[in-house]
């Protein structure tokens, strides 16, 4: 309902002013379109004041106040890795803790342990290197710790998966793949 209608209702039970009359309606839809205008601006701010909430100059105001924004760009990817990256604490360096916080650069990512100061990272439901991999990297090497080696995994076609899926060398030429898109070709595994 509008606010020049619910100015109205307001005063039609005192029964003292016709309502419809130019001057005292036109007072009313002044007064109700400024108040409509204002309660749509709070609704939006709001709305963006909160990760859970914001979809657009919210999430980009909290960005800004990162070292690296994330490489997400849908809105809620972009703010639940905004969210991770908040929650990094000082006692962020087990590895559950890092796994928390790593999807704080935008896509996800998993750190596993593979021995002395050596971890890997990889990219589950990722095809090959995942895109903006550069800034990706740069966001996770912040969020590691400096005395590990971290090495990268990226998920690709095997020959065995390449036969599984293709019976031969022309139905690949058919679906015109260049080797690029045929070893990152595993979405219907």
């Amino acid at each position: 309902m509008s606010h020049a209608r619910y100015l109205r209702d307001l005063l039609r039970p005192l029964e003292v002013y016709d309502l419809e009359a130019p001057f005292n309606g036109g007072e009313l839809d002044a007064q109700g379109e400024a108040l409509d205008q204002m309660m749509d601006w709070l609704e939006e701010i709001h709305r963006e004041s909160s990760l859970d909430t914001a979809e657009s100059w919210g999430l980009e105001r909290t960005a800004s106040l990162l070292a690296r924004r994330p490489v997400a760009t849908h809105p809620r990817r972009l703010a639940a890795a905004l969210a991770a990256l908040l929650r990094i604490g000082g006692d962020s360096f087990t590895l559950e803790a890092i796994n928390d916080t790593i999807s704080g650069c935008g896509i996800p990512a998993v750190v596993e342990e593979k021995g002395k100061g050596q971890v890997s990272v990889s990219f589950p439901g990722v095809a090959g290197e995942p895109d903006g991999f550069q800034e990706l990297k740069r966001i996770i090497e912040d969020i590691l710790p400096a005395h590990l080696g971290i090495g990268y995994d990226f998920w690709y076609l095997t020959w065995m998966e390449l036969e599984g899926q293709f019976p031969s060398w022309k139905s690949i030429e058919d679906r015109e793949l260049s080797w690029t898109k045929l070893e990152t070709f595993v979405e219907y595994l």
